[in-house]
């Protein structure tokens, strides 16, 4: 009954759109000790819900967040690897270019904790009817206290990367991750046991700013996402240099993962349909949004979390590290910015552009 239940469930969720689908116990995640020791080492930054007592102790034990759990379902749906425009520069009115912020490839479409939940709903919905009665359930995608990755590893979905992405050999890292604890016990899956890595680093050698350790790891001090989203404050002056023209978040070690490569070959995925206004940044025009521009361009979208200041203050950087000289009126303006972040950053970029102009 079990099995042809497990059965049932994977093919409702490969309905609902997601391309991987795995079962595991509650038990103790294999990586935890790595864990406690990169958020002893203080490289969570400034990330505190991490490292409360509290999401601690339930990472390390998911039968503390659902009692009844006996078995978890372990979930990836894809989303489009590559913006179209990224990295190419779009034509100005008096003939010249403006350079195009560069955004992480998740975040060119529609908030995946919006969607994502109706989905999983969905599955537990179709579970608890093939059933014939309600199940205690709790379900996450990136926002309860879990150690996805590891739960998605146990669950045979991939390996934890040395880039720290959960890697499947067919599919690539472009998913996000989504879990299901069930108070209904189904047959187990097996691990995903082997490392496809082998001796490649092409990621850690391509990270900017060296945010990537040797264990599978990565400093979130050092890291262009953390610092572009998580990041609430000031970017340190001694890394703006390196974030490039990110402005939200950043996929280069997935971009140089040979593993992506392969999957792009060979996917028939439809993945997320892209949002045209999230794919077309002009970074001088953005410099200008007004709070109620800002958000309503980013209802429902996930760079709505870095704020107008936070995305603001990464345009600004993005413009200093682009150096073009177009940029100087609007940083200019940046300077009498209701927001201090703002008008930092912008200061800081109108000084790197000169800088550039007077070699």
């Amino acid at each position: 009954m079990n099995e042809t239940l497990a059965l049932k469930i994977k093919g409702k969720a490969t309905e609902e759109g997601f391309i991987l689908a795995g079962i595991t116990t509650p038990t103790a995640p294999p990586h935890i000790s790595t864990y406690e020791s990169w958020l002893d080492a203080g490289r969570h930054a400034s990330m505190d819900y991490l490292a409360r007592a509290d999401a601690r102790q339930r990472r390390a034990d998911p039968k503390l967040i659902l009692p009844e759990c006996k078995s978890i379902l372990v979930l990836a749906f894809p989303y489009q690897p590559v913006s179209p425009l990224q990295g190419e520069m779009t034509n100005r009115a008096d003939g010249g270019n403006s350079p195009i912020g560069k955004i992480a490839a998740y975040a060119l479409t529609e908030d995946y904790h919006l969607f994502l939940k109706e989905k999983l709903q969905a599955i537990v919905d179709f579970i608890e009817t093939q059933i014939g009665h309600p199940i205690p359930n709790r379900w996450y995608t990136d926002t309860g206290p879990i150690l996805e990755r590891d739960m998605a590893e146990r669950a045979g979905l991939g390996w934890i990367g040395k880039n720290t992405c959960l890697i499947n050999p067919k599919e690539g890292s472009y998913f996000f991750l989504a879990e299901i604890l069930l108070g209904i016990e189904l047959p187990i899956d097996e691990p995903f046991t082997s490392d496809h890595c082998g001796t490649c680093t092409r990621c850690i050698d391509a990270c900017p700013t060296q945010a990537i350790l040797p264990d599978r790891t990565l400093d979130a001090n050092l890291c262009i996402s953390y610092l572009t989203i998580e990041n609430k404050g000031e970017i340190l002056e001694e890394l703006r240099p390196q974030i490039g023209e990110w402005i939200f978040g950043c996929d280069i070690c997935q971009q140089v993962c040979p593993w992506n490569g392969k999957a792009l070959k060979c996917s028939n995925v439809e993945t997320l349909e892209l949002s045209t206004i999230q794919t077309e940044q002009n970074l001088v025009e953005e410099l200008s949004l007004t709070p109620q521009e800002f958000n309503k361009k980013f209802k429902n979208n996930p760079v709505k979390r870095t704020k107008r200041r936070g995305y603001l203050r990464n345009i600004a950087v993005a413009l200093g590290n682009a150096g073009d000289s177009a940029a100087i009126p609007a940083l200019e303006k940046a300077l009498d910015d209701i927001e201090p972040l703002v008008r930092d950053h912008a200061r800081w970029a109108l000084d790197r552009i000169m800088s550039k102009g007077e070699k």
